[in-house]
């Protein structure tokens, strides 16, 4: 029979790649992870591993149990969260997050308050860009991933994932008020009216930099970049400047008076915040805790800006 403590620690390996970070990751030495693998390659009767130059390598027989295993352990945690939801004191304890930056700030300080005032539940958060979010939620270093999906870039929902739809955030033109002559505040515009404009744009790295020339190529025009950033204020400042426009999601906009033009796109862009985690572990209380005060947010957040 298979040990399920083994299983759990094969699983590591797949995620973290070494024994060395496995170990560590599971609290445990170096020789025991290599004692327990041993021991689960005499129980399953065929190698699971095997040495390639100094690192290992999973055998087929290796990649056909840890796919079994991650199932066998997403519906471990899913039972444990139907058994914590039936229990009396279910609902305490820590959740993991994983969020992108403007979610972090617009959604999570009243969910933090939310959840300190009641009590219950205490969070530990990482800020991490989506795909990034997505990896911590797959290796199960975090209990939930804030994640986005433009409307031009969709994400698809990784298996043995559940998403909760958060909110629509709209993307605006940011332009200097002097570039926005002829135009009523927040009317609606086309982009291709401004392809000969200079174009500020997310760093290379970032998704929204990906939506930026996915939209503008749809309006048949490559935006001549005169600035990258990574950080959505920067490019919102140097907007305000007459430096260029920018494409800037509504969650993303700096807090006080911003010294631009702002205007929704006539064929609309937005990006879909949306709270995943792993199949089952939603019903988890505390874990079904902290979605409801993010949903709460959420709601709170599209009344202030709508």
């Amino acid at each position: 029979m298979l040990d399920l403590r083994r299983l759990r620690i094969l699983h590591g390996l797949s995620q973290h790649g070494t024994v060395a970070a496995t170990a560590a990751a599971l609290h445990l030495t170096g020789p025991a992870v290599s004692q327990h693998l041993a021991a689960l390659e005499r129980e399953a009767g065929t190698p699971l591993l095997e040495k390639q130059g100094r690192t290992l390598a999973f055998t087929p027989a290796g990649r056909l149990l840890v796919s079994h295993a991650e199932v066998i352990l997403d519906d471990l945690a899913a039972a444990e969260s139907a058994m914590a939801a039936v229990s009396e004191n279910g609902g305490t304890g820590t959740v993991r997050l994983a969020s992108f930056a403007s979610a972090a700030r617009q959604l999570l300080p009243s969910a933090w308050a939310g959840l300190r005032e009641a009590g219950t539940v205490s969070l530990r958060l990482v800020q991490e860009e989506p795909d990034d979010a997505l990896e911590s939620l797959r290796r199960q270093d975090v209990d939930i991933a804030l994640v986005h999906s433009y409307s031009l870039l969709p994400r698809s929902i990784p298996p043995r994932c559940e998403d909760r739809r958060l909110l629509e955030d709209p993307v605006l033109l940011a332009l200097d008020p002097a570039r926005a002559a002829g135009l009523a505040p927040g009317e609606p515009v086309r982009l291709e009216r401004f392809a000969d404009h200079p174009w500020l744009v997310p760093a290379a790295d970032l998704s929204c930099r990906e939506m930026i020339h996915r939209a503008c190529g749809a309006a048949g025009f490559v935006p001549p970049v005169t600035a990258e950033a990574s950080d959505f204020a920067v490019l919102v400042a140097f907007a305000a400047s007459g430096a260029g426009v920018a494409l800037v999601p509504a969650m993303a906009l700096p807090d006080g008076p911003l010294g631009v033009s702002l205007h929704p796109l006539e064929e609309p862009l937005t990006r879909k915040v949306f709270a995943l985690t792993r199949t089952g572990t939603a019903r988890r209380p505390d874990i079904r805790t902290v979605l409801d005060h993010l949903e709460r947010s959420a709601r709170d957040w599209t009344g202030r800006y709508f």
